[in-house]
Protein backbone atom coordinates (compact mmCIF):
# COMPACT_ATOMS: atom_id res chain seq x y z
CA UNK A 1 0.00 0.00 0.00
CA UNK A 2 1.58 3.27 -0.63
CA UNK A 3 0.88 6.85 -1.79
CA UNK A 4 2.01 8.58 -4.67
CA UNK A 5 2.00 12.77 -4.95
CA UNK A 6 3.29 14.32 -7.63
CA UNK A 7 3.85 17.82 -7.76
CA UNK A 8 3.28 19.35 -10.86
CA UNK A 9 5.19 22.76 -10.29
CA UNK A 10 3.23 26.13 -10.40
CA UNK A 11 0.13 24.60 -12.32
CA UNK A 12 -1.91 27.36 -9.95
CA UNK A 13 -5.83 27.33 -10.90
CA UNK A 14 -6.68 31.00 -10.34
CA UNK A 15 -5.94 33.87 -7.95
CA UNK A 16 -6.93 33.38 -4.46
CA UNK A 17 -8.46 35.55 -1.40
CA UNK A 18 -5.07 36.91 -0.94
CA UNK A 19 -3.73 36.99 -4.48
CA UNK A 20 -4.11 41.19 -3.92
CA UNK A 21 -1.28 41.28 -1.62
CA UNK A 22 1.03 40.00 -4.35
CA UNK A 23 -0.26 41.72 -7.10
CA UNK A 24 -1.55 38.52 -8.58
CA UNK A 25 -5.29 39.51 -9.04
CA UNK A 26 -5.12 38.78 -12.87
CA UNK A 27 -2.75 35.00 -12.66
CA UNK A 28 -4.42 32.16 -13.53
CA UNK A 29 -2.22 29.45 -14.53
CA UNK A 30 -3.96 26.76 -16.47
CA UNK A 31 -6.66 28.77 -17.81
CA UNK A 32 -4.57 31.17 -18.86
CA UNK A 33 -2.74 28.98 -20.72
CA UNK A 34 -6.05 27.21 -22.55
CA UNK A 35 -7.09 31.09 -23.31
CA UNK A 36 -3.36 31.78 -25.56
CA UNK A 37 -3.54 27.98 -26.10
CA UNK A 38 -6.90 26.62 -27.57
CA UNK A 39 -4.81 23.50 -29.08
CA UNK A 40 -4.18 22.45 -25.27
CA UNK A 41 -6.09 19.38 -24.63
CA UNK A 42 -5.27 17.41 -21.56
CA UNK A 43 -8.34 14.19 -21.97
CA UNK A 44 -6.50 12.12 -19.10
CA UNK A 45 -6.37 15.25 -16.37
CA UNK A 46 -10.18 15.56 -17.09
CA UNK A 47 -10.94 12.18 -16.87
CA UNK A 48 -9.42 12.22 -13.68
CA UNK A 49 -12.04 15.14 -12.64
CA UNK A 50 -9.41 18.46 -13.58
CA UNK A 51 -12.41 20.60 -15.08
CA UNK A 52 -14.67 19.73 -12.30
CA UNK A 53 -12.52 21.92 -9.98
CA UNK A 54 -14.39 25.34 -9.35
CA UNK A 55 -13.10 27.49 -12.11
CA UNK A 56 -11.59 25.05 -14.48
CA UNK A 57 -14.68 24.10 -16.91
CA UNK A 58 -12.42 26.25 -19.72
CA UNK A 59 -9.95 22.93 -19.74
CA UNK A 60 -12.68 21.00 -21.18
CA UNK A 61 -13.08 22.48 -24.36
CA UNK A 62 -16.47 24.07 -23.13
CA UNK A 63 -18.27 20.25 -23.48
CA UNK A 64 -20.91 19.01 -21.25
CA UNK A 65 -19.09 17.94 -18.52
CA UNK A 66 -22.14 17.79 -16.65
CA UNK A 67 -23.40 14.72 -16.99
CA UNK A 68 -19.67 12.88 -17.16
CA UNK A 69 -18.39 11.76 -13.94
CA UNK A 70 -14.76 11.60 -13.08
CA UNK A 71 -12.73 8.64 -12.24
CA UNK A 72 -11.40 10.77 -8.94
CA UNK A 73 -12.29 13.26 -6.36
CA UNK A 74 -11.45 16.62 -6.55
CA UNK A 75 -11.04 20.06 -4.73
CA UNK A 76 -9.70 23.70 -4.87
CA UNK A 77 -7.35 24.09 -2.25
CA UNK A 78 -5.93 27.61 -0.66
CA UNK A 79 -2.50 28.49 1.03
CA UNK A 80 -2.93 28.89 4.55
CA UNK A 81 1.09 30.08 4.45
CA UNK A 82 2.49 33.46 3.91
CA UNK A 83 4.31 33.36 0.72
CA UNK A 84 4.07 31.87 -2.94
CA UNK A 85 7.38 30.17 -3.23
CA UNK A 86 8.90 26.61 -4.05
CA UNK A 87 9.39 25.58 -0.04
CA UNK A 88 6.43 27.55 1.71
CA UNK A 89 4.04 25.48 -0.82
CA UNK A 90 5.71 21.81 -0.72
CA UNK A 91 6.03 22.27 3.42
CA UNK A 92 2.59 22.82 3.48
CA UNK A 93 1.72 20.03 1.28
CA UNK A 94 3.51 17.93 4.16
CA UNK A 95 1.67 19.60 7.43
CA UNK A 96 3.65 22.49 8.17
CA UNK A 97 2.15 26.10 7.74
CA UNK A 98 4.45 28.66 7.25
CA UNK A 99 3.36 31.68 9.25
CA UNK A 100 5.82 33.96 8.90
CA UNK A 101 7.18 34.59 4.85
CA UNK A 102 10.64 34.17 4.18
CA UNK A 103 12.81 37.52 3.49
CA UNK A 104 13.05 39.23 -0.27
CA UNK A 105 15.21 41.19 -1.34
CA UNK A 106 14.01 43.48 -3.87
CA UNK A 107 16.74 45.90 -3.86
CA UNK A 108 19.25 42.90 -3.45
CA UNK A 109 21.06 41.78 -0.40
CA UNK A 110 22.26 43.90 2.26
CA UNK A 111 26.13 44.84 2.16
CA UNK A 112 27.50 42.80 5.00
CA UNK A 113 25.93 39.92 3.18
CA UNK A 114 28.18 40.25 0.44
CA UNK A 115 31.17 41.31 1.93
CA UNK A 116 30.96 38.15 4.25
CA UNK A 117 30.27 35.94 1.16
CA UNK A 118 33.46 37.39 -0.87
CA UNK A 119 35.61 36.83 2.25
CA UNK A 120 34.99 33.81 2.77
CA UNK A 121 34.72 32.23 -0.90
CA UNK A 122 37.43 34.33 -2.09
CA UNK A 123 35.63 35.42 -5.07
CA UNK A 124 33.89 38.59 -6.28
CA UNK A 125 30.13 39.32 -7.48
CA UNK A 126 28.36 40.43 -10.22
CA UNK A 127 24.89 42.14 -10.51
CA UNK A 128 23.10 41.90 -6.78
CA UNK A 129 20.10 42.56 -7.48
CA UNK A 130 16.62 41.08 -9.16
CA UNK A 131 16.84 39.43 -12.66
CA UNK A 132 15.54 36.44 -14.69
CA UNK A 133 18.02 33.71 -14.62
CA UNK A 134 18.09 33.29 -18.41
CA UNK A 135 18.56 37.24 -18.80
CA UNK A 136 21.23 37.51 -16.09
CA UNK A 137 24.01 35.16 -17.68
CA UNK A 138 23.23 36.61 -21.05
CA UNK A 139 24.07 39.83 -19.93
CA UNK A 140 26.99 39.17 -18.04
CA UNK A 141 28.19 35.70 -18.62
CA UNK A 142 31.11 36.96 -20.45
CA UNK A 143 32.13 39.43 -18.11
CA UNK A 144 31.94 36.81 -15.21
CA UNK A 145 33.71 34.40 -17.51
CA UNK A 146 36.48 37.31 -18.06
CA UNK A 147 36.68 37.87 -14.65
CA UNK A 148 35.59 34.45 -12.89
CA UNK A 149 33.68 37.09 -10.48
CA UNK A 150 30.10 35.05 -9.35
CA UNK A 151 27.10 36.07 -10.60
CA UNK A 152 24.70 36.91 -7.34
CA UNK A 153 20.86 37.22 -8.20
CA UNK A 154 17.53 37.04 -6.62
CA UNK A 155 13.71 37.21 -7.46
CA UNK A 156 10.54 38.00 -5.94
CA UNK A 157 10.78 34.66 -4.26
CA UNK A 158 13.09 34.17 -1.06
CA UNK A 159 16.45 33.26 -2.61
CA UNK A 160 19.87 33.67 -2.94
CA UNK A 161 21.01 32.61 -6.60
CA UNK A 162 24.45 31.80 -7.99
CA UNK A 163 25.84 31.46 -11.37
CA UNK A 164 28.50 30.27 -12.82
CA UNK A 165 29.85 28.45 -15.73
CA UNK A 166 30.95 25.43 -15.69
CA UNK A 167 34.04 25.93 -17.33
CA UNK A 168 34.92 28.22 -14.89
CA UNK A 169 33.91 27.60 -11.92
CA UNK A 170 33.69 23.48 -11.61
CA UNK A 171 30.68 22.17 -10.04
CA UNK A 172 32.23 21.17 -6.37
CA UNK A 173 33.22 24.46 -6.08
CA UNK A 174 30.14 25.87 -6.96
CA UNK A 175 27.88 23.87 -4.79
CA UNK A 176 30.98 24.71 -2.03
CA UNK A 177 30.02 28.25 -2.40
CA UNK A 178 26.08 27.90 -2.43
CA UNK A 179 27.05 25.76 1.17
CA UNK A 180 28.77 28.86 2.16
CA UNK A 181 26.31 31.03 1.36
CA UNK A 182 23.65 29.06 3.17
CA UNK A 183 25.50 29.30 6.16
CA UNK A 184 25.60 33.00 6.40
CA UNK A 185 22.23 33.60 5.03
CA UNK A 186 20.54 32.44 8.81
CA UNK A 187 17.69 34.80 10.09
CA UNK A 188 16.98 37.28 10.05
CA UNK A 189 18.15 36.83 6.14
CA UNK A 190 17.39 33.45 6.46
CA UNK A 191 16.18 32.79 2.81
CA UNK A 192 14.03 29.53 2.07
CA UNK A 193 16.90 28.48 -0.78
CA UNK A 194 20.56 29.04 -2.22
CA UNK A 195 20.32 27.51 -5.63
CA UNK A 196 23.35 26.55 -8.07
CA UNK A 197 22.83 27.67 -11.39
CA UNK A 198 24.98 26.30 -13.78
CA UNK A 199 25.70 27.06 -17.13
CA UNK A 200 27.81 26.35 -20.50
CA UNK A 201 28.00 27.95 -23.94
CA UNK A 202 29.90 31.10 -25.14
CA UNK A 203 28.29 34.51 -25.28
CA UNK A 204 25.23 34.91 -26.67
CA UNK A 205 24.65 30.88 -26.72
CA UNK A 206 24.85 30.48 -22.82
CA UNK A 207 22.36 27.96 -21.99
CA UNK A 208 22.28 26.80 -18.16
CA UNK A 209 22.49 22.85 -17.47
CA UNK A 210 20.59 20.27 -15.50
CA UNK A 211 23.17 20.53 -12.72
CA UNK A 212 20.69 22.82 -10.79
CA UNK A 213 21.20 22.26 -6.92
CA UNK A 214 19.23 23.69 -4.11
CA UNK A 215 20.48 24.23 -0.73
CA UNK A 216 17.12 24.53 1.59
CA UNK A 217 16.65 25.76 4.97
CA UNK A 218 15.64 22.87 6.80
CA UNK A 219 12.02 22.66 8.23
CA UNK A 220 11.56 23.79 11.53
CA UNK A 221 9.32 21.21 12.99
CA UNK A 222 8.80 17.36 11.72
CA UNK A 223 6.67 16.55 8.46
CA UNK A 224 4.39 14.07 6.97
CA UNK A 225 7.94 12.74 5.42
CA UNK A 226 9.30 12.34 9.11
CA UNK A 227 6.07 10.44 10.42
CA UNK A 228 6.32 8.21 7.70
CA UNK A 229 9.93 6.86 7.80
CA UNK A 230 9.55 6.93 11.78
CA UNK A 231 6.76 4.22 10.80
CA UNK A 232 9.72 2.30 9.09
CA UNK A 233 8.08 2.99 5.58
CA UNK A 234 10.08 3.84 2.68
CA UNK A 235 9.81 7.89 1.77
CA UNK A 236 11.51 7.86 -2.09
CA UNK A 237 11.91 11.44 -3.07
CA UNK A 238 12.18 12.32 -6.79
CA UNK A 239 13.35 15.33 -8.22
CA UNK A 240 13.98 18.12 -5.75
CA UNK A 241 11.54 16.77 -3.04
CA UNK A 242 15.36 15.97 -0.91
CA UNK A 243 16.99 19.65 -1.66
CA UNK A 244 13.36 21.26 -0.45
CA UNK A 245 13.25 19.36 2.99
CA UNK A 246 17.40 18.98 3.32
CA UNK A 247 16.62 14.93 3.65
CA UNK A 248 14.59 15.46 6.36
CA UNK A 249 12.47 12.12 6.75
CA UNK A 250 13.79 10.96 3.09
CA UNK A 251 15.18 7.79 3.21
CA UNK A 252 15.56 7.44 -0.48
CA UNK A 253 16.74 9.87 -3.09
CA UNK A 254 16.70 9.95 -6.88
CA UNK A 255 17.74 13.01 -8.67
CA UNK A 256 15.87 13.96 -12.47
CA UNK A 257 16.73 15.88 -15.81
CA UNK A 258 13.66 16.51 -17.04
CA UNK A 259 9.64 15.87 -16.24
CA UNK A 260 9.52 13.12 -18.42
CA UNK A 261 12.98 11.86 -16.96
CA UNK A 262 10.51 12.34 -13.66
CA UNK A 263 7.69 10.05 -14.81
CA UNK A 264 10.09 7.31 -16.25
CA UNK A 265 11.89 7.44 -12.33
CA UNK A 266 8.55 7.40 -10.49
CA UNK A 267 7.73 4.54 -12.73
CA UNK A 268 10.50 2.44 -11.93
CA UNK A 269 9.80 3.38 -8.03
CA UNK A 270 6.17 2.15 -8.61
CA UNK A 271 7.43 -0.88 -9.44
CA UNK A 272 9.84 -1.43 -6.63
CA UNK A 273 8.17 0.33 -3.43
CA UNK A 274 5.73 -1.86 -1.61
CA UNK A 275 4.78 0.51 1.35
CA UNK A 276 5.37 3.84 2.03
CA UNK A 277 5.44 7.31 -0.07
CA UNK A 278 6.68 8.20 -3.65
CA UNK A 279 6.86 12.24 -3.73
CA UNK A 280 8.06 13.70 -6.85
CA UNK A 281 7.70 17.14 -8.03
CA UNK A 282 8.33 18.14 -12.04
CA UNK A 283 9.88 21.04 -12.25
CA UNK A 284 10.06 21.98 -15.84
CA UNK A 285 6.51 23.56 -15.91
CA UNK A 286 7.82 26.70 -13.50
CA UNK A 287 11.56 26.58 -14.35
CA UNK A 288 11.36 26.27 -18.25
CA UNK A 289 8.06 27.46 -18.73
CA UNK A 290 6.24 30.10 -16.08
CA UNK A 291 9.25 31.86 -15.32
CA UNK A 292 10.06 32.42 -18.88
CA UNK A 293 6.42 33.70 -20.28
CA UNK A 294 6.33 30.27 -22.10
CA UNK A 295 2.49 29.85 -22.72
CA UNK A 296 3.24 27.33 -25.27
CA UNK A 297 5.94 25.28 -24.28
CA UNK A 298 4.02 25.53 -20.77
CA UNK A 299 0.85 23.99 -22.56
CA UNK A 300 3.15 21.38 -24.47
CA UNK A 301 4.57 20.06 -21.17
CA UNK A 302 1.06 19.53 -19.44
CA UNK A 303 0.14 17.97 -22.48
CA UNK A 304 3.60 15.76 -22.69
CA UNK A 305 2.78 14.68 -18.36
CA UNK A 306 -1.48 14.30 -19.63
CA UNK A 307 -0.35 11.59 -22.04
CA UNK A 308 1.84 9.79 -19.49
CA UNK A 309 -0.87 9.68 -17.32
CA UNK A 310 -2.30 6.10 -18.38
CA UNK A 311 1.12 4.59 -17.24
CA UNK A 312 1.54 6.08 -13.73
CA UNK A 313 -2.56 4.75 -13.33
CA UNK A 314 -2.07 1.24 -14.95
CA UNK A 315 1.06 0.60 -11.88
CA UNK A 316 -1.38 1.33 -9.13
CA UNK A 317 -1.81 -1.36 -6.83
CA UNK A 318 -5.77 -1.60 -5.70
CA UNK A 319 -5.04 -0.06 -2.41
CA UNK A 320 -2.44 2.75 -3.58
CA UNK A 321 -4.05 6.03 -4.01
CA UNK A 322 -2.32 8.90 -6.27
CA UNK A 323 -2.36 12.83 -5.58
CA UNK A 324 -2.38 15.29 -7.97
CA UNK A 325 -1.63 18.44 -6.56
CA UNK A 326 0.58 22.02 -7.10
CA UNK A 327 2.48 24.16 -4.63
CA UNK A 328 2.31 27.98 -6.05
CA UNK A 329 0.94 29.12 -9.02
CA UNK A 330 3.06 30.76 -12.16
CA UNK A 331 1.46 32.52 -14.92
CA UNK A 332 3.44 32.43 -17.88
CA UNK A 333 0.84 35.24 -19.57
CA UNK A 334 0.71 38.17 -16.68
CA UNK A 335 3.58 40.62 -16.50
CA UNK A 336 6.79 39.48 -14.67
CA UNK A 337 8.31 35.92 -14.20
CA UNK A 338 7.67 35.54 -10.96
CA UNK A 339 5.64 32.71 -9.05
CA UNK A 340 1.47 33.67 -8.48
CA UNK A 341 -0.42 33.42 -5.81
CA UNK A 342 -2.93 30.93 -6.58
CA UNK A 343 -5.50 28.33 -5.47
CA UNK A 344 -3.69 24.71 -6.50
CA UNK A 345 -5.74 21.81 -8.02
CA UNK A 346 -5.84 18.13 -5.91
CA UNK A 347 -7.21 15.15 -7.29
CA UNK A 348 -7.34 12.00 -5.64
CA UNK A 349 -7.75 8.58 -7.65
CA UNK A 350 -7.65 5.34 -5.84
CA UNK A 351 -9.45 1.72 -7.69
CA UNK A 352 -10.79 1.29 -4.26
CA UNK A 353 -11.78 5.16 -3.62
CA UNK A 354 -15.26 6.47 -4.54
CA UNK A 355 -15.37 8.82 -7.66
CA UNK A 356 -16.45 12.30 -8.16
CA UNK A 357 -16.82 13.41 -4.83
CA UNK A 358 -16.21 16.98 -4.72
CA UNK A 359 -14.81 18.42 -1.82
CA UNK A 360 -15.30 22.36 -3.08
CA UNK A 361 -12.41 24.87 -1.91
CA UNK A 362 -10.78 24.20 0.75
CA UNK A 363 -7.90 26.03 3.14
CA UNK A 364 -4.54 24.41 3.59
CA UNK A 365 -2.52 22.53 1.72
CA UNK A 366 -1.99 19.90 4.46
CA UNK A 367 -5.34 18.37 3.99
CA UNK A 368 -2.67 16.09 1.25
CA UNK A 369 -0.34 15.48 4.26
CA UNK A 370 -3.36 14.52 6.89
CA UNK A 371 -4.97 11.82 3.72
CA UNK A 372 -1.78 10.12 3.36
CA UNK A 373 -0.91 9.37 6.77
CA UNK A 374 -4.41 8.42 7.24
CA UNK A 375 -4.07 6.28 4.52
CA UNK A 376 -0.46 4.50 5.59
CA UNK A 377 -1.84 4.25 8.92
CA UNK A 378 0.51 6.73 10.29
CA UNK A 379 0.02 9.20 13.34
CA UNK A 380 1.48 12.65 13.36
CA UNK A 381 0.30 16.06 13.79
CA UNK A 382 -0.05 17.83 10.83
CA UNK A 383 -1.94 21.09 9.67
CA UNK A 384 -4.99 19.69 7.86
CA UNK A 385 -7.64 16.91 8.19
CA UNK A 386 -7.68 13.96 6.39
CA UNK A 387 -10.35 13.58 3.31
CA UNK A 388 -10.17 9.88 3.38
CA UNK A 389 -13.23 9.53 5.45
CA UNK A 390 -15.70 10.65 2.15
CA UNK A 391 -13.49 8.46 -0.29
CA UNK A 392 -13.85 5.08 1.64
CA UNK A 393 -16.53 2.88 -0.32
Amino acid sequence: MKSIIIILDSAGIGADFYAHEYGDEAANTLMNIKKAVPSMKLPNLIKLGLSHIEGCGILADGSDISAKSPAGSYARLMAKSKGKDTTTGHWEIAGLVTKDPFPTYPNGFPPDVIEAFEEKTGRKTLANRTASGTEIIAELGAEHMQSEDLIVYTSADSVFQIAAHEEIVPLKDLYKYCQIARDILKPPHGVARVIARPFIGSPGKFVRTANRHDFSLPPPAPTMLDFIAEKGLSVHGIGKIYDIFVGAGITKNTASKSNMDGVDKLLEAMKSTDEGLIFINLVDFDMLYGHRNDAEGYANALMEFDARLPEILSLLGEDDILYLTADHGCDPTTKGTDHTREYVPLIIYGENLRQGVNFGTKEGFGHVAATVLDHLGTAGEVDGESLLGLLRK
